[in-house]
């Protein structure tokens, strides 16, 4: 008797487990997709940016074959050669930091707007959820979609190229093999992850709290006190350490990745990651730990707030 009810006792804690984890990752779920539900131009935006881009690369292939052969005694022909590619990258980066910092200022800010939270509150989905599900947006979400967007967008470029060479008789083999299409990708996902997600983070963040508390004009009130600060620093000290640390933070100046030449794109072959020096970065544990504390101010907050 004892050992049939062993087996039945253990797959019943199983069967709990289960459910409970499941209980906990179900309301995460379904919040992260009505995040993209409600915000459809989360992905739309970087995949109209592409579009706009490949339209115009279309156009200029037509000059490509010509342009090839003309690279052919170009000691730099795979700067050249990569040019559009590094654009795209630079394009998609950019594109990140704008549909972070508008979606971030209006994350907890719309619901109270419109209302919503009185429903949303009405559902099993605790505050921790709500914003954690919120804040996955700009921190996995939007950097993953626009480094696919890019790569599927390269690799149109790609075929474009290749298709236009091939048609005017020219060899695709450049095209190939200097371009290091594999590497190139990689290097773009690094840099996307540490210098336009974990080094911003504590800058989205603090837009997520501001969205929980202010009333109106968002990013207004989110700038103010960096506006002040840095206006009291020039005044007194006339230095602008606090506006160039906050820049640095938005736009992904990071140690990252050395680049080795200022003109060196963070996608170009030649450039070396550095993850050592970028996860032994005090700034940034640091800028990780003030992102912790905003996120959770802005879980309490919303646990008091109702609609405007």
């Amino acid at each position: 008797m004892n050992t049939q009810s062993n087996p039945m006792a253990e797959s019943l804690a199983s069967a709990a487990a289960s459910s409970a984890s499941t209980s906990v990752t179900r309301p995460f779920y379904w919040s992260v997709r009505r995040e993209l539900w409600e915000n459809r131009w989360i992905y739309l935006g970087p995949a109209a940016v592409a579009a706009v881009f490949l339209l115009g690369f279309l156009i200029s292939t037509i000059h490509l074959p010509a342009g090839m052969r003309g690279m052919s005694i170009d000691l730099h022909h795979r700067d050249a050669i990569a040019a559009p590619y590094d654009i795209l990258a630079g394009l998609m980066m950019l594109t990140t930091i704008l549909v972070n910092v508008f979606y971030c200022a209006d994350a907890l800010y719309g619901e109270r707007r419109d209302h919503s939270i009185l429903f949303w509150k009405s559902m099993p989905v605790s505050d921790l959820t709500t914003v954690l599900a919120k804040a996955s947006i700009p921190l996995v979400i939007v950097p993953l979609l626009a480094w696919a967007t890019a790569v599927a967008a390269q690799c149109v470029m790609l075929l474009l190229s290749s298709t236009a060479l091939l048609a005017r008789g020219s060899s695709v083999l450049p095209l190939w093999t200097e371009l290091s299409f594999f590497r190139m990708s990689l290097l773009l996902l690094y840099h996307i992850v540490t210098a336009h997600t974990l080094w911003p983070l504590p800058v989205y963040c603090w837009l997520l709290l501001v969205s929980g508390w202010a009333r109106r004009a968002t990013l207004l009130w989110a700038a103010l006190p960096a506006v002040a600060i840095g206006g009291l620093e020039a005044i007194v000290f006339r230095t602008w350490h606090f506006a160039a640390l906050v820049g640095t933070r938005l736009i992904g100046a990071a140690p990252a990745i050395d680049f080795g030449s200022p003109d060196t794109f963070p996608t170009n072959p030649m450039t070396h990651i550095t993850p050592f020096n970028f996860l032994s970065s005090p700034e940034l544990w640091f800028g990780l730990a003030l992102g912790a504390a905003f996120l959770a101010a802005a879980v309490r907050l919303r646990r008091y707030q109702g609609p405007i």
